[in-house]
């Protein structure tokens, strides 16, 4: 996740529904606004590939399964986003493997926090995510090297040193909060 700024030179974009029609890359569509996510890093960058790279082998590797995304659009119950790594269950690749944006949150996900990025903010988001169909979310933040992982009934802190692992989707999933911040 980065740091937001309201864009003003896009008419187009009126509504979460025009939002959902074409949505424009690195934006979202955030309080009846369209916004532009702005300040990514390379640490930001290197997390986030790193995230993809093991998520994907993992659900390879298990035969679970299902697809892992980078910066990809769907909807909550409220607005449009963007998470930065997100995994789609082999049966809601089924039914919307072909959408343009999930109409749902994704299963997982996961924020890659930057130092610009308001606490409050990121919490918000992550409550957003589990409110509309999404089951595990995790924040990372690569500056503290800490891992929140949330879900609807938990929140879990894990830090350097530690081995962080998937509650509820790509069970049995772990990888050291260590090697994945490298």
């Amino acid at each position: 996740m980065v740091a937001t700024e309201i864009l003003s030179n896009s008419p187009k974009i009126s509504s979460l529904e025009d939002w959902m029609q074409n949505p424009p890359d690195s934006t979202e569509w955030v309080n009846g606004e369209l916004v532009e996510k702005t300040g990514m890093t390379l640490k930001h960058s290197k997390v986030q590939g790193n995230l993809y790279f093991y998520w994907r082998s993992y659900k390879d590797s298990s035969g679970q399964g299902g697809e892992v995304y980078t910066d990809v659009p769907c909807r909550t119950n409220k607005q449009g986003r963007f998470p930065d790594v997100a995994y789609l269950t082999p049966e809601l690749v089924t039914q919307y493997g072909d959408a343009k944006v999930l109409p749902q949150s994704f299963p997982l996900s996961a924020e890659i926090v930057s130092p610009t990025d308001l606490a409050e903010d990121v919490i918000a988001k992550a409550q957003e995510y589990l409110q509309s169909g999404g089951e595990e979310v995790w924040l990372i933040y690569p500056e503290n090297r800490w891992i929140i992982v949330a879900t609807e009934n938990s929140r879990q802190i894990f830090i350097s040193g530690e081995v962080v692992n998937t509650q509820k989707i790509l069970l049995g999933f772990s990888i050291s909060v260590d090697e994945l911040l490298a």
